[in-house]
């Protein structure tokens, strides 16, 4: 499994090989040796899996997790092909207010690590897409925190070739200048703290 930095502090893209033949594909997802030496730490323990399926164009997100208790992750497409997107929402960070974005897809089967306290969102480009995700954490509704996939000040590559499908929720959801005015970001040195736990594989 090979790896790569992206430019967000502490987040990876990991592409996995891939086994074809005439009964179809055979990959591993995750592989916890690649991971610890590109990541720095065991990979967290799961206390969350979950998935979603998405129709052309439907955009998730952009959501981070209140810290704490904060939450990483570990996303990957099995199906269809989706535009993943990262922001730095860490204050204090050294890349805050920057961002990534990474095809994920069925041909490649790239997987994203997403630290904890970062933002997360993606645009699926075809139906049916499918996107799988480990989590740090379980999900709470009130620990889920939004900003605007579509913050001007932010740029992001939401396409313009077709419709946007959001939520009333992310549609409405603050700029990142917004929430960071209003005290609603993580700490990036909180978030350093939380991750360092899951060497202890806690």
């Amino acid at each position: 499994m090979k790896s790569q930095k992206l430019q967000v502090e502490g987040a990876f893209v990991f592409t996995p090989q891939v086994f074809r033949d005439d009964r179809g594909v055979l990959l591993a997802t995750m592989e916890e040796d690649a991971f610890t030496e590109t990541v720095g730490h065991p990979p967290f323990p799961v206390r969350l899996t979950a998935c979603s399926r998405s129709r052309r164009g439907a955009v998730r997100g952009m959501h981070y997790t209140a810290t704490p208790p904060g939450i990483a992750k570990y996303v990957h497409c099995s199906h269809g092909a989706v535009l993943d997107i990262i922001v730095d929402t860490r204050v204090g960070s050294p890349t805050f207010g920057e961002w990534d974005s990474v095809l994920l897809d069925e041909n490649t089967y790239d997987a994203v690590y997403l630290p904890v306290g970062v933002a997360h969102a993606y645009q699926a480009l075809v139906d049916d897409s499918v996107v799988h995700y480990l989590a740090s954490g379980t999900y709470h509704p009130d620990h889920e925190k939004p900003i605007s996939a579509l913050d001007p000040a932010l740029g992001l590559p939401i396409s313009s070739e077709f419709e946007a499908i959001m939520s009333e929720h992310a549609r409405t959801a603050p700029t990142l200048a917004e929430a960071k005015a209003a005290g609603l970001l993580p700490d990036y040195a909180e978030c350093l703290e939380i991750e360092a736990k899951f060497r202890n594989g806690r």
